[in-house]
């Protein structure tokens, strides 16, 4: 598939808890849970995270689809978060600086396709409101356009169902379950309640991309709640950071790819107010999930052996021509027969020659 949602990571689970709780979908660094029956799905998730050694942030865009008009999203982080709203041009501008390089590659014959074959040529590229639980804290909480954001720590899973509860959604049991590593490492949730203020509107198609900070010594990225998945998954992230970076591990993947690597310095962009308008190391990778109930941990990214660049390149076949369009092969058949008639000619006209010298003679 040529088109994969993001410089970052989509997932979709369907869980199934009986007529009192609809399906539920697990996202790369979340859980999307909607409201009563109704349903969503996250179709795309596009990540673009910046670490410079002490703080990470992540800007991450939903493109969803369903029937739902509220739902909460919860995002472990390892410290205290702070969030606020992204500016979503920061996608065109990674799209179009990673795009792959095009390149032509040429072939004599012609094809099927080509003249005298066909009379046209084919590109052959393959191109939450308040309140709390006994063992939940709400640290912050902001209003930010359709989201109701609240900052939570939580001790233990069944508070932060509590506390979910309280304000209208249900956590899966299987959920529950996959956020209680992060209960004992001490980690905090981002709850992000998306309501939309227009009365009668659905939550639907690409929502206002969120921007998360938080300290961190290391660079990782929340994968553990994907393996709840039900359905194959796929990772993009856009990473800035000061050099080449690379997962530790697949994680339970295939292996990961990398797209494009090489320094960038955005200028008065969206992508410069990650960067400080300083350059930056931009580490484009993809990643399959076949099996998600495979993946094991969450993403640590480290530094690659090297900074060397790469960018992905996308070859369109093409029938060698010169000036004017005109084949070479065209050329050489034709200069090839021209030659053959020249020696036919010059051939006959010495036999003629040699045949009058001889009856001269006789």
């Amino acid at each position: 598939m040529k088109r994969r949602i993001l410089v970052l990571l989509f997932a979709l689970l369907t869980t199934q808890l009986g007529s009192l709780i609809s399906p539920a979908y697990a996202c790369g660094c979340g859980a999307m849970i909607p409201e009563g029956h109704s349903r969503i799905g996250v179709e795309q998730e596009t990540s673009v995270v910046r670490w410079d050694g002490r703080a990470e942030q992540i800007v991450m865009r939903f493109t969803v689809r369903g029937d739902a008009a509220r739902a909460a999203w919860i995002m472990p982080v390892p410290g205290r978060a702070s969030v606020e709203l992204a500016d979503g041009a920061m996608f065109g501008e990674l799209a179009s600086l990673t795009r792959p390089e095009e390149k032509a590659r040429h072939y004599f014959w012609p094809r099927e396709d080509d003249w005298p074959f066909s009379s046209h040529s084919r590109d052959m590229a393959g191109a939450p409101a308040p309140g709390a639980g006994a063992s939940v804290d709400v640290v912050g909480r902001e209003q930010l356009g359709d989201f109701d954001v609240a900052r939570l720590t939580a001790t233990d899973p069944d508070a932060l169902r509590n506390w979910l509860e309280s304000n209208g959604f249900k956590l899966p049991d299987g959920l529950a379950t996959e956020l209680k590593p992060y209960v004992d490492q001490k980690w905090e949730y981002v709850a992000v309640r998306l309501a939309p203020r227009r009365q009668g509107k659905k939550l639907q198609g690409h929502l206002d991309p969120l921007r998360i900070r938080f300290d961190s010594d290391r660079l990782v990225y929340p994968m553990r709640l994907s393996r709840l998945a039900k359905t194959p998954q796929s990772l993009r992230l856009y990473v800035l950071a000061d050099h080449r970076m690379q997962p530790a591990s697949p994680i339970g993947g295939a292996d990961p790819k990398v797209t494009f690597a090489g320094t960038v310095t955005p200028k008065d962009s969206a992508l410069a107010g990650l960067t400080g308008g300083e350059p930056a190391y931009l580490t484009a990778i993809e990643q399959e999930f076949p099996e998600p109930g495979r993946i094991d941990g969450d993403h640590v990214l480290r530094a690659a052996a090297s900074d060397v660049p790469y960018r992905r390149a996308i070859y369109h076949d093409e029938l060698r021509a010169v000036a004017g369009g005109i084949p070479v092969w065209l050329l050489t058949v034709a200069g090839a027969a021209a030659a053959a008639a020249t020696a036919l000619f010059v051939g006959l006209r010495a036999r003629r020659r040699n045949r009058a010298a001889a009856a001269a003679s006789v």
